[in-house]
């Protein structure tokens, strides 16, 4: 063999044990729920192998699923956007920190040594109906009986920002730490402002760290089920939860895969259009 072809099948080589176990963990399985989602689910409750679309007619025309998807992408969303509005001026403070810069990444990554299931029930501890929130207010005298504070949508979407605003910035400190801070003094001693050279200079030039982030939570928190399933009423319920009930509660496989296919397509065209449009290398800065 050639050193020329050497070198080439070196770095294939070096990536087949990567991509045995993402063939292995990811891809076939993810064959398995496609073949599933052909199945039928018979009266008797056994799945009938075969090549039939009811389940992808009922997932696409039934209006029960186009409601509850809408719904999940106009939750993510609102989440998405509060994570922005809340996560870039933490991040700002970070990256322009002129000390204990160290002591404020690790307090920002605190919350992922603690189980993201254990975080979300905390919010019944504070908002309950004897949570904190609620003796507070008694004993301030403010309300008179305890308010009813959980198991509504915007709980939900507390307990969602909650989860992925480290996400959040993480991703815009990365893109942050990248611009030379001299950028915003050059423009200063051209008779700029600070918030002008904020403005014209540095929010430009993070935008690829704020997309990133907005699509690392969009995508994580459209897919979520535990925190409707803790912090959500009976109204509250997101597409994944659907497809929880659907796979666990009713044994219905075939209509769960065409569930969880349906909401993998919708989350997948989002990501192939940021990646159309700013690529996926700043997306991989953030999750390092």
């Amino acid at each position: 063999m050639s050193v020329e072809a050497r070198e080439r099948r070196q770095p294939w080589i070096l990536l087949s044990p990567a991509l045995t176990a993402v063939g292995l963990l990811l891809f076939v399985p993810l064959m398995f729920i496609v073949v599933y989602s052909f199945w039928l689910r018979t009266a008797t409750g056994a799945d009938q192998a075969g090549f039939y679309f009811d389940n992808w007619n009922e997932a696409l025309t039934d209006p029960f699923y186009r409601d509850i998807l809408l719904s999940t992408l106009r939750i993510a969303a609102i989440t998405t956007i509060a994570c922005a509005v809340m996560g870039y001026p933490a991040a700002y403070f970070i990256a322009r920190a002129r000390s204990n810069k160290a002591l404020l990444l690790l307090l920002l990554m605190l919350p992922f040594w603690i189980s993201y299931i254990i975080r979300t029930m905390s919010w019944i501890n504070i908002l309950g109906v004897s949570g904190a929130v609620n003796w507070l207010l008694l004993n301030l005298g403010i309300v008179d009986e305890p308010v009813q504070m959980l198991y509504n949508e915007p709980t939900v979407i507390l307990g969602l920002v909650h989860f992925l605003l480290p996400f959040m910035v993480l991703n815009v400190y990365v893109a942050l730490e990248g611009i030379d801070i001299s950028l915003e003094d050059a423009a200063c001693s051209l008779g700029s402002t600070r918030w002008q050279a904020f403005r014209e200079v540095t929010l430009p030039l993070s935008l690829p760290g704020l997309a990133a982030g907005g699509l690392l939570c969009f995508v994580l928190s459209a897919g979520t089920y535990i925190t409707p399933l803790v912090l959500g009423g009976p109204t509250d319920a997101m597409f994944a939860n659907l497809v929880f009930e659907a796979i666990i509660t009713q044994l219905n496989w075939p209509l769960g895969s065409a569930l969880s296919l349906m909401l993998l397509a919708v989350l997948g065209a989002l990501v192939l259009i940021y990646n159309h449009y700013l690529g996926m290398a700043q997306l991989m800065k953030g999750l390092g």
